[in-house]
């Protein structure tokens, strides 16, 4: 499985530099993404990480604290990460309703 690892600051122009690489890759099979030292993440950025999830065969995304916490605070847990606590989630929800 290829591996692809973000930068720290994961802006606009890290998303363009990346996102030939990651489709070259995403043809070959699943795809590790290396996310563990991201501390910035931007809407572009996400939006391609989302896209690599849901294409070919997928990718796995080792995420960094920062990575989670937006993700979670924009409701993309389930559509980034395969460990995502389901439960936890629903019951946060369900508490709110």
């Amino acid at each position: 499985m290829p591996t692809i690892s973000l930068p720290p600051r994961c802006d606009r122009a890290a998303a363009e530099a990346l996102l030939p690489e990651m489709i070259a890759a995403l043809g070959s099979g699943p795809l590790a993404i290396d996310a563990r030292a991201c501390t910035q993440i931007g809407q572009v950025m996400l939006q391609v990480l989302v896209s690599a999830r849901r294409t070919g065969e997928g990718a796995h995304i080792d995420a960094s604290p920062t990575l989670r916490d937006t993700a979670r605070r924009l409701g993309l847990e389930a559509e980034l990460f395969d460990d995502t606590d389901t439960a936890n989630v629903s019951g946060g929800r369900g508490a709110r309703a």
